[in-house]
């Protein structure tokens, strides 16, 4: 075993772990370190989505179309036994 070689790795270790140590705790102090989703590139007001209407022709056809599909399982159940 060589212990010189595993000090050097240790102690390699430790310097990178220093320097990150250093950099998070100096995102501390300048407050610059954000929780939660990142900010987008675009900083463009929300806008407010507009709610859909379904016109009453197209509720109409939407009814019967599940009617339609409603009878036909109807029938497929009855069908099989």
């Amino acid at each position: 075993m060589n212990t010189n070689s595993i000090l050097a790795d240790l102690r390699a270790e430790r310097d990178r772990l220093e320097k990150a140590i250093a950099a998070l705790e100096a995102l501390d102090l300048t407050g610059t370190a954000r929780r939660g989703r990142p900010a987008t590139a675009k900083a463009a007001p929300k806008q407010r989505r507009r709610r859909r209407r379904i016109t009453a022709a197209a509720r109409k056809r939407m009814s019967e179309m599940m009617k339609r599909r409603w009878a036909a399982r109807k029938r497929a159940g009855k069908a099989t036994l």
